[in-house]
């Protein structure tokens, strides 16, 4: 399958500048924009709607100076955040989504809180090929092993970004599971839980073996456990960089969300192999992923791509969100064949469902 073009070069030279400098500044004017939901700034201006409040109101309702609001509200007027009539400030419509809408604000927490302090090893990362922006919070080779032990507003803005995205495709992948019956499901790196009780809870019957590494699986045993679902869901540990570690057999389900995109080609093949070598003749692998190649808006496309190198600095160094043909050719040369794929499945999701070849 041949990849698609993608990007055009149609702006003017003017209109390129521009958005060179965009980016150029567009470090300082994040900040500008965080700040701005942070010190309530863009709350009270939405609470005037049309009619506006002038900086000095904002900053006396803040206890701020008049100088600290009126810069970010400058800085708001290039970003199209607010507008300015009469001498007052009034939100636009970007302003609106930068301050309710649920996933850009997870966006920006992750970007605040776990990537922008590391990715000003981004260059070093590249040239070396391991995630050295990870040195900021602690020395494990990956960010996985130390996810329980990352700063508490660190952990919360990671997993709040993780989970949003996945949380929101279960409800619409548990019904295309429970088609088949199944009455064993793995679920490879299954983090805290959440799908393993979403599934327990609506698929009669079903018994549920999380895998993860042993941190990630003390954590979701402990809370598991406290829900009442420690009967119905089970703990494998093993670490699936480890070539040696084999999956355990018998499962007439697997599932992989979120999680492949951990991974490196090589890497993704190993642990693939392995899913092959475990799987019974009618058993079924089910891949949710986010391949930025099958999104629907730009917006998406834009948000997988800057993930990418979150993955590149951060997470692992040699891992990313994959455009979907290739992918597709790693399933394939592992041993697989693809059964099933529906796109636009939550936000921007694509599942896979894959049977032995």
């Amino acid at each position: 399958m041949k990849k698609e073009n993608f990007g055009s070069d149609k702006r003017s030279a003017f209109e390129a500048k521009t958005e060179a400098q965009k980016i150029a500044f567009g470090p300082v004017m994040f900040q500008a924009a965080h700040a701005l939901v942070k010190l309530k700034i863009l709350e009270i201006v939405s609470n005037n709607g049309s009619s506006g409040i002038s900086s000095k109101e904002i900053a006396d309702g803040l206890n701020l100076s008049e100088y600290g609001v009126e810069v970010l509200l400058d800085a708001g007027l290039s970003m199209g955040i607010v507008r300015m009539q009469d001498e007052k400030y009034i939100l636009t419509k970007t302003g609106f989504f930068i301050l309710n809408d649920s996933m850009t604000l997870v966006n920006m927490d992750f970007v605040q809180d776990v990537c922008y302090k590391p990715f000003f090893f981004l260059e070093e990362s590249v040239r070396s090929g391991k995630p050295e922006g990870l040195k900021v919070f602690g020395d494990w080779k990956t960010i996985y092993p130390g996810l329980q032990f990352l700063p508490e507003q660190v952990k919360k803005s990671w997993f709040g970004f993780d989970h949003f995205y996945s949380d929101i495709a279960f409800p619409e992948i548990i019904p295309l599971i429970s088609k088949d019956n199944p009455s064993t499901l793995m679920d490879v790196g299954g983090n805290t839980g959440k799908f393993a009780i979403q599934c327990v809870t609506q698929i009669p019957g079903l018994q549920v073996t999380i895998v993860d590494l042993p941190d990630t699986l003390q954590a979701a045993q402990k809370s598991i456990i406290e829900q009442g679902f420690g009967e119905k869901i089970h703990f494998y540990a093993a670490d699936m960089l480890d070539h040696q570690n084999k999956l355990p057999e018998g499962f007439d389900a697997i599932w992989m969300s979120q999680f492949l995109d951990c991974f490196s080609e090589e890497q993704i093949h190993s642990i693939l192999t392995r899913a092959v070598d475990s799987m019974g003749d009618h058993s079924s692998l089910y891949i949710l992923e986010l391949f930025w190649d099958r999104q629907k808006y730009e917006a998406s496309s834009y948000s997988l791509n800057a993930t990418s190198l979150y993955f590149t600095c951060l997470a692992n160094g040699n891992s990313r969100m994959y455009h979907s043909t290739d992918m597709f050719r790693m399933i394939e040369a592992a041993g697989l064949r693809i059964e099933e794929s529906t796109d636009h499945i939550g936000i921007s999701h694509t599942l896979v469902k894959c049977r032995k070849a």
